[in-house]
């Protein structure tokens, strides 16, 4: 371990990892401050980080099953000319699933009730762990790529671990600060 440790390629894998993870887990937190910014204000930072904090426990489940998931390119079924993989329909699913997320979210800025800013408080603790119940789903889709990224750049899960975790504290740091700037700029919910 200790002639590991004094590779430098294990450690510019490791660097080169831990900050592609924090540019692919960008977009999940601003997805998560779209989704936080329905419950009340006080609400928000916790659903972020028991949400972001449940998520690490997926992505680290997600990497042991890395080499699963490394053979879901082979074709499963076929129509017409395209093949789909396990791989291409665990996306297609992710992709309709942001997709009507996106959806039902501008539908709601735009021709949602006037003044509902807000869930009411009444279901407030269904509505908490629907938001975080949420998130899981959300950090599944986005973590795929991610982990096909990690194992594409290393054979060592050690170091994958190490950049999932660091990008994860990362994501949980940043998750007030973009909620923030998500709420500030309402067109970023719209992109």
């Amino acid at each position: 371990m200790l002639e590991m440790l004094s590779n430098p390629d294990v450690w510019l894998a490791l660097l080169t990892l831990t900050i592609l993870e924090i540019v692919l887990g960008i977009d999940n937190v601003i997805f998560i401050a779209i989704l936080t910014s329905k419950l009340p204000a006080e609400q928000r930072n916790r659903a972020q980080i028991t949400g972001l904090s449940i998520a690490l426990v997926t992505r680290l489940l997600l990497l042991v099953a890395a080499a699963w998931i490394m053979t879901l390119d082979e074709d499963l079924f076929t129509v017409g000319e395209w093949g789909f993989s396990g791989h291409d329909l665990i996306l297609l699913a992710g992709g309709i699933f942001l997709v009507y997320k996106a959806t039902h979210e501008i539908h709601e800025k735009l021709e949602g009730a006037e003044g509902d800013e807000n869930p009411p408080t009444g279901n407030a603790a269904r509505a908490f762990w629907a938001i975080i119940g949420q998130i899981l789903v959300l950090d599944v889709v986005f973590s795929i790529d991610g982990v096909i990224t990690a194992v594409g750049m290393t054979d060592q899960l050690w170091i994958m671990v190490v950049a999932v975790v660091v990008s994860s504290v990362v994501m949980v740091f940043a998750a007030k600060s973009v909620s923030g700037f998500v709420e500030r700029h309402p067109t970023v919910k719209m992109l």
